[in-house]
């Protein structure tokens, strides 16, 4: 728009200022002048007040009464998120530790779970491990027996589940409900009896090559021993001899490298920042479950998986013409059966994923559980040494002059089954059990919300002077035929208890057994300046010594 500053005639000297506010007369030029020079004195105003009003405001931001809405609502939220799930135990009656909002107690695991739960312990006590599951700790002989038999197939099926698994998430302790009962069917076969005798053949193979491995370096003058470089590559050996039918002999190929990721695979921390994530904002677990985000290194779960899928494609290329049955074999067997219904019946056997999870399941747990189990053994015998000369006269007596060890009197070793039942009384093969509950139920009065996670103190149970008498002193006379049956068999779960147990449980006490009948044979176990007393644990998750196990090895004369 133009700016007409030429008189037009007709009127009084009118003048268009720029066309914005129309015909002014030359007398009101003033006026206008005036009126802008007021606006700006009254902004300048106006900013200066606002001025004044922040400072007393202090630091807060200036916002408008919108945003300050939104802003109070988002902090209520936040205080409700951080606050609510800490009141589920007080509403329904049950004491337990003040949690801290955010962190719940899941800080005080620094000190190790064995400490925390220890200090918690009381007849029902509810805990925190997260920020929004709440944690019902028992020692409640009662409940736990509703929880882990009676309502296991209907509320208590799954075992807590952080969803960063990874290609693991359809492993046998992982699964749910009817995915897992139908691997457990498929897996239970390779553990009975007849199976085990058919194992037990390969087991001493392996076995003669720890005595012989123990041997060599007791000749050399080297004989205090880190017994986790030895019972680590005998398990590891039986396993994949039994289960996959490979032969790795790990005592004397250490660097194998299966051995060298299955120890990369120990290397958890319970405050790695993915579960800290998930600890405080349990809604990313579902999420990262899609990424498959693992708590196991990505390039450690490739090197597994990828090994057994070779190892599983060799198998059904020669179709078994060794004949020979074991882990796997029973694996594949059940997808055969499976396609040979041609899809009329619904599925029982196993996925090609389920099959490669299962294996390396095996081979972690095996490995870990069964070694960390025979070291606690050996270091308890050498600590008592009264105890182990008992042991010895009872193998002594089974298998005279050193004789070749079998199956079926092994099992009826009375003292040797008392030993290491008193040694997994100390040292059980997980710290806790847990279950969650998938619906609200009362249980004799108490309340059990939908989501709680049931929670059993095993390292507690096991060591309460109300169930054992002096917990701490080693006494295997606790199990002997004349006492083993006044033990509830509720206040002893070192393998767990119920439909969802260790699948290989028996499988590992026979190994632990072969082992370590062949060693005290020829050896006796003695403390040095090098042997830790008392011992302390780890505190990262799993039960380990927070430093190597380390006796003497002491050779026994003639007898």
């Amino acid at each position: 728009m133009s700016c007409q500053t030429e008189p037009q005639h007709g009127g009084e000297g009118i003048v268009a200022v720029c066309g914005l506010l129309g015909p002014v007369p030359r007398s009101s030029l003033r006026g206008l002048a005036r009126y802008v020079e007021l606006k700006a004195w009254s902004e300048e105003t106006n900013r200066g007040r606002e001025e004044e009003e922040r400072k007393k405001m202090g630091y807060l931001p200036y916002l408008s009464t919108e945003t300050w809405t939104l802003l109070v609502a988002v902090i209520t939220l936040i205080v409700v998120y951080a606050y609510w799930p800490y009141g589920v135990f007080k509403r329904i009656g049950v004491p337990g530790p003040k949690p801290i909002p955010f962190f719940g107690t899941m800080l005080a695991y620094k000190r190790g779970f064995t400490t925390f739960d220890m200090e918690c312990f009381n007849k029902v006590l509810p805990l925190f491990l997260n920020h929004c599951t709440p944690v019902l700790c028992t020692t409640d002989v009662s409940l736990i027996k509703t929880v882990l038999i009676k309502e296991c197939y209907s509320l208590f099926t799954n075992r807590r589940n952080f969803r960063v698994n990874g290609p693991l998430y359809d492993a046998v302790s992982i699964a749910e409900d009817d995915q897992w009962r139908r691997i457990r069917s498929v897996l239970s076969p390779s553990f009975t009896s007849g199976r085990l005798k058919e194992m037990f053949i390969l087991m001493k193979q392996h076995s003669a090559n720890l005595v012989r491995s123990i041997t060599k370096r007791v000749d050399n003058n080297e004989d205090v021993l880190e017994l986790k470089e030895f019972f680590g590559p005998y398990s590891m050996d039986v396993v994949t001899s039994t289960s996959l039918s490979v032969d790795i002999d790990s005592l004397n190929n250490p660097s194998d490298p299966f051995v060298t990721h299955i120890k990369k695979m120990l290397k958890f921390d319970l405050f790695q920042p993915i579960f800290l994530l998930i600890a405080f904002f349990p809604f990313l677990g579902p999420i990262f479950e899609k990424l498959e985000f693992s708590f196991i290194p990505t390039y450690v779960t490739d090197f597994f998986y990828a090994s057994l899928k070779k190892i599983k494609a060799n198998r059904e290329a020669s179709q078994n013409k060794s004949g020979r049955v074991d882990f796997l074999q029973l694996m594949i067997d059940s997808q055969r059966k499976d396609e040979e219904s041609n899809g009329q019946e619904p599925m029982k056997g196993l996925t090609d994923h389920e099959v490669l999870s299962q294996a390396m399941i095996f081979i972690f747990a095996g490995y870990e559980t069964t070694s960390s189990s025979l070291g606690f053994l050996a270091y308890n015998l050498a600590l008592n040494p009264e105890v182990m000369t008992k042991l010895q006269q009872e193998i002594d007596s089974t298998f005279p002059n050193k004789g070749a060890v079998e199956y079926q009197a092994l099992n009826q070793m009375e003292y040797l089954d008392s030993v290491i039942n008193e040694s997994l009384r100390l040292y059980p093969i997980a710290l806790r059990l847990e279950r969650v509950a998938k619906a609200s139920v009362e249980i004799n009065g108490l309340v059990i919300p939908k989501g709680t996670v049931f929670m059993v103190p095993l390292w507690v149970m096991h060591r309460d002077p109300d169930l054992w008498p002096n917990p701490e002193e080693f006494k295997p006379e606790r199990f002997s035929k004349e006492n083993k049956d006044t033990i509830d068999p509720y206040t002893y779960m070192p393998f767990g208890a119920g439909p969802r147990n260790c699948i290989g449980m028996r499988f590992a006490l026979v190994m632990m057994k072969l082992a370590m009948v062949e060693i005290l044979q020829k050896f006796s176990f003695a403390v040095c300046d090098q042997t830790e007393i008392p011992l302390e644990m780890d505190v990262q998750g799993l039960l380990m010594p927070k430093r190597p196990l380390r006796i003497q090895l002491v050779p026994r004369s003639d007898h």
